[in-house]
């Protein structure tokens, strides 16, 4: 008996230490990784460029512009770690990564990406995504 109690409390404490690293790591990862990317942009200049790019894109502008009207109380996320963290949890790492690479090799086409996103995000966490889009873009 005490050899299964034993057991019993090894398994969960196993499974309480690896569900805290999942959690902490995809945290960690989900800041670092915005941190970069945030850095990166403004010291390049690539907002203002992205700005240019959505405004002179109609299709881009509506995409966006849809997070304007949005209903924020309802969205599964709010802040910027926390898309992050969806994201690699439902896109993963490797293929995000895939994605930067192919959008700065011109590989890709915003269709594609677009197609590939939705269909492994919910409409609400889509729409999320455009929310803070949209604030992170134009600063509302």
């Amino acid at each position: 008996m005490k050899i299964i109690k034993f057991l019993v409390f090894t398994l969960v404490l196993l499974a309480g230490l690896g569900y805290a690293a999942f959690y902490f790591g995809t945290n960690m990862a989900s800041e670092k990784i915005m941190n970069d990317v945030s850095t990166e942009l403004q010291n390049s200049g690539e907002i203002e460029q992205i700005k240019t790019t959505i405004e002179n894109d109609p299709e881009l502008r509506a995409f966006i512009e849809e997070a304007e009207t949005a209903d924020t109380s309802k969205l599964p996320f709010t802040t910027k770690e926390e898309a992050t963290r969806v994201l690699i949890k439902k896109v993963g790492i490797s293929e995000l990564n895939d994605i930067r690479v192919q959008v700065q090799e011109g590989n890709a086409s915003k269709e594609e990406i677009m197609e590939n996103i939705q269909g492994k995000l919910s409409e609400e966490e889509v729409l999320a995504l455009k929310v803070l889009a949209y604030k992170e873009l134009y600063g509302k």
